[in-house]
């Protein structure tokens, strides 16, 4: 049993939560209310009148608090439908990432095991680079989690006007490193940038710059698009 995230599966998470945070809202936007039902042997998801491909990421169990991936799942191992969730797995063994290569993950020592799910479906959604991912009631305590496969998901793109809110949104999300929130953003829309003493400066598709200063504390301190000071 843990009680807390490796300092590698925090890194990991930071870098995706600014866009991670803006895709969601762009999926929550897409996604109609209403009932769901799946098909997993045909990767379907349907929600209301939304119909899409979809890949199983992991499973929640609220009376064992306890998580499972996808890939480790013994009735869909191998299958299409996990293949995202197999994706997670390499990354972790490739970066040494303990949370994304144990199958089965206790979480009864995280003070809120079910936000400690929610942090590794977040991630496992970044990592697999994921519009999102979807959290569905399968049972009295189960929660299966979905990422979309389907071209149909909206993608958050950049955008100079929200672009302040979603790196305080981002750095506020997990709170370990803004620096990382920062950066894993401009990497994921191909900003080019470069860090200094108590700022990071981006290069914007425009030419214009993004400044964002951090105080003594590592916290953002200000986002600033214009001319360098």
């Amino acid at each position: 049993m843990t009680s807390a995230f490796s300092e590698a599966f925090l890194c990991e998470a930071e870098r995706h939560a600014a866009w991670g945070a803006a895709q969601l809202e762009a999926l929550t936007a897409f996604l109609p209310d209403g009932p769901w039902e799946a098909d997993l042997e045909a990767c379907r998801y349907r929600q209301g009148d939304v119909e899409m491909r979809v890949s199983v990421l992991g499973t929640y169990d609220a009376s064992e608090q306890s998580w499972m991936w996808g890939w480790a799942n013994p009735g869909l191992r191998g299958t299409e439908v996990v293949a995202l969730s197999a994706v997670v797995e390499r990354y972790g063994q490739e970066h040494g990432i303990a949370e994304l290569t144990g199958g089965f993950l206790d979480l009864s020592g995280f003070g809120d095991p079910r936000r400690a799910a929610e942090m590794l479906a977040f991630t496992g959604m970044g990592v697999a680079g994921a519009p999102g991912y979807i959290g569905a009631p399968a049972g009295p305590a189960t929660q299966v989690y979905f990422l979309p496969d389907d071209p149909q998901v909206p993608r958050a793109g950049l955008d100079a006007i929200t672009l302040p809110r979603m790196l305080l949104t981002g750095a506020q999300l997990i709170g370990h490193s803004a620096r990382l929130v920062v950066g894993g953003y401009f990497d994921h829309h191909g900003l080019p940038y470069h860090g200094e003493d108590d700022r990071i400066v981006a290069e914007l598709p425009s030419g214009g710059p993004v400044v964002v200063t951090f105080d003594g504390a590592g916290r953002i301190g200000g986002v600033r698009i214009g001319a360098l000071s």
